[in-house]
């Protein structure tokens, strides 16, 4: 009999406890062995939680029992969370986390920590997607050229229906609060930096490099508008949060931030708080992989899997999928040097001369416009909405900042990548 220890026994904490009660037969008959909860940590124990198990507030009498086989961290945050699971693994305790903020700062401590521990974090990325494990294993054989995903279903469902039913950002904002579906201070999703932590963990399995949140490129969704709507639909965009992985040379690009991508695209049809995620291998070609991104069953289901995992081998594979550097060294990408196709929306005072000044800018700047529209604001401003031929990422951050300056140009040009 394998014994689990849950700390944080939350909305995921408690599905995991009826996964493995409702489904123990095909559980046992999988892991070749019974799998049960022992016991679990609570910040607040006078809260009823209608559990058959152990209830404690000290993670303590999870680390220090010798019953306790499997450690699974619910409990979320950076610190308390590295200096809990260090100990566990330290213990001879195996460990599943779910826990993305954790992974994004120390998952290379942890594996050197790990060494032939089983340390499992599949529900960290996308919650019931199974890509972890796809890029581990079932992509192994292939140099992964790059990786594309939605990995926010917050910022899905909001620009979701912003796109479909014209709803202004504070308003599906609110709403969204209300479903449960973003927190009071909606930052870290709406700011990118949930996904920014995903991304970050896909690309030290796919590539080997240790980036922290501060080296790369995070940007939300805050400014868009519904004139960047309206200028996504006439084009034939859809505009997502992606997090982006590629590989050109020596160099891998890691980016986060919203972007127009052709509504034939795949991963441009995925809808509502759903997460997908896009894989390119160079023997495979694209992958897609799409499902439930959160929620406590499907965060719960990825942490069960990796339970079985361990309970099956006792043993970790190597935790981020390789015991060497990959492909030689691969260094980071300087955000400067990225190119890509841009959107811009320029609100401007209604002036003479204001097009040709601008234009000007643009030309000063090596930047080729391909497509303008100009749509009024109000009585006396107007928005031009402009799109690019690839440019450099310096040359246009240099030309926002000119345009900005411009004593007719009302705020600063709201800018968005096109894939």
């Amino acid at each position: 009999m394998i014994k689990v220890g849950i700390i944080g026994v939350g909305t995921v904490g408690k599905s995991v406890i009826n996964i493995l009660k409702d489904n123990a037969d095909i559980i046992s008959a999988r892991a070749g062995v019974d799998i049960v909860v022992k016991s679990g940590v609570v910040k607040n124990l006078s809260k009823d939680r209608g559990l058959e198990i152990i209830l404690s507030d000290n993670v303590d009498d999870i680390l220090d029992d010798s019953e306790i086989d499997i450690v699974v961290e619910l409990m979320g945050g950076v610190d308390e969370a590295f200096l809990v699971v260090k100990k566990a693994l330290r213990s001879g305790k195996a460990v599943v986390t779910a826990n993305k903020a954790l992974l994004a700062y120390h998952r290379y401590e942890l594996q050197d920590i790990a060494q032939d521990m089983a340390f499992e974090y599949e529900a960290s990325v996308a919650g019931g997607i199974p890509i972890i494990n796809a890029l581990r294993d079932g992509l192994s054989a292939n140099h992964i050229k790059s990786i594309m995903g939605i990995m926010n279903g917050t910022c899905n469902y909001m620009l979701t229906k912003m796109m479909n039913e014209d709803v202004e950002y504070d308003a599906i904002l609110k709403e969204a609060q209300e479903l449960g579906y973003a927190e009071a201070d909606p930052t870290f999703d709406v700011g990118g930096f949930d996904t920014a932590h995903k991304l970050l963990i896909l690309a030290s399995i796919a590539y080997g490099i240790d980036a922290k949140p501060e080296d790369i490129l995070i940007e939300g969704i805050q400014n868009i508008s519904a004139d960047d709507i309206a200028f996504a639909k006439e084009f034939g965009y859809a505009i997502k949060l992606l997090g982006i992985a590629r590989k050109t040379n020596n160099e891998v690009e890691l980016r986060v931030h919203a972007c127009l991508i052709s509504k034939d695209e795949m991963i441009a049809k995925i809808d509502g708080v759903m997460n997908g995620i896009s894989v390119v291998g160079d023997k495979v070609g694209e992958t897609l992989y799409y499902g439930a991104g959160a929620g406590g069953d499907a965060t719960a289901s990825a942490v069960v899997a990796n339970i079985i995992d361990i309970a099956r081998s006792g043993k970790s594979k190597p935790m981020l999928g390789f015991d060497k550097p990959l492909e030689g060294e691969l260094k980071l990408k300087s955000i400067d040097t990225i190119t890509s196709k841009y959107y811009l929306r320029i609100n401007v005072s209604d002036k003479t001369g204001v097009l040709a000044k601008i234009s000007k800018i643009f030309e000063e700047n090596n930047i080729s416009i391909e497509t303008m529209l100009q749509r009024p604001a109000s009585k006396d401003s107007a928005n031009l909405l402009i799109s690019t031929h690839i440019a450099v990422e310096k040359d246009i951050q240099n030309m926002i900042e000119r345009i900005a300056e411009l004593e007719f140009v009302n705020f600063k040009p709201v800018m968005i990548r096109v894939i």
